[in-house]
């Protein structure tokens, strides 16, 4: 039985093979991918949003769970921050969740980010399709906690979760810029800490300047992962905004700019890549740098000189 064959027949070990594939770029990733495509759209990806310390891991934890509880199997992707030596996942996120690791039900894969500043690269979504092709009904995307280049989630989820503790100083400032537009709802962990009202007051304020739909309002949960508390209400929201996105045909729309902003970011890469080996390797390339710091050109003409030879 091959890689793909697996995969279609619920072998975890086959999953494993098929993402450290893709994340590392054999030479038969791009066939499995290929070949899987036809069977992912089927699963539901929750995003995970949030500053760093905002207990996220745990949360992912908690949520697996309770999805457990309701019957429904469980992909996780948790994206590490990539290691500068060795290129592979820094923070671990496995190792947090090895009590998930024993049931069947439920499938956790670290991550690199790979370089990708929002903090999800190309082989994240691949590994999203790949536990969609494997039969999980939920897949959650948990990311590093970055700021403002988590906006990439939104790109890959179709209900993406904000996280937020009390306590971090001007709370709100850790997650204004960017990141509380994409929220669909909004969780403010470690809730028995001090200032979680301000925090709550804070969230409903911005969310009421940013409002720009009255279709949807995001629901402001609280929760102390830490000690199982309030998990099911977000559960319950995350169902509630699936419901939502079902009836009014929302779903639709994301899914269809998923698969745009896919695309055009695998053309980008593989333009990309084109130039690095083409032109930016090339002796000549080396010379025009000379003759660009000399000041004898100028660097737009070599931009459209550059584009005009590749797009020919």
């Amino acid at each position: 039985m091959n890689i793909v064959e697996g995969v279609l027949n619920h072998s975890r070990l086959a999953l494993s093979k098929a993402i450290t594939a893709v994340e590392n770029e054999y030479d038969e990733a791009v066939t499995i991918m290929t070949q899987i495509y036809p069977h992912t759209g089927n699963a539901y990806v929750i995003g995970i949003t949030g500053p760093p310390g905002a207990g996220k891991s745990t949360l992912t934890d908690k949520l697996a769970k309770e999805y457990r509880k309701r019957g429904k199997t469980v992909g996780i992707v948790a994206i590490d921050p990539t290691s500068p030596y060795s290129g592979g996942a820094i923070l671990g996120d496995r190792i947090r969740m090895m009590d998930l690791i024993a049931d069947e039900g439920i499938f956790v894969r670290s991550m690199a980010t790979r370089g990708s500043l929002g903090g999800l690269s190309q082989k994240s979504g691949d590994a999203v399709k790949l536990m969609d092709a494997y039969g999980t009904d939920v897949i959650i995307v948990e990311t590093v906690g970055v700021g403002q280049s988590e906006v990439d989630i939104v790109k890959t989820a179709d209900t993406t979760m904000v996280v937020v503790v009390p306590g971090l100083g001007d709370d709100i400032q850790a997650i204004k810029a960017g990141i509380l537009e994409i929220g669909d709802l909004f969780t403010i962990n470690k809730a028995d800490r001090e200032g979680v009202d301000k925090l709550n007051i804070e969230i409903e304020m911005m969310l009421e300047l940013n409002q720009e739909s009255v279709e949807w309002r995001p629901p402001i949960n609280r929760t102390v992962a830490s000690k199982d508390e309030g998990i099911t209400e977000v559960v319950d929201s995350i169902e509630e905004h699936k419901k939502f996105l079902f009836q009014t045909g929302k779903i639709e729309m994301i899914r269809a700019n998923r698969i745009k902003s896919e695309v055009t970011a695998m053309v980008n890469d593989r333009i990309s890549r084109y130039v690095d080996a083409k032109v930016v390797a090339t002796e000549e390339f080396a010379k025009t740098i000379t003759r660009l710091q000399n000041r004898e050109i100028d660097p737009y003409s070599v931009v459209d000189k550059i584009v005009d030879s590749v797009l020919r």
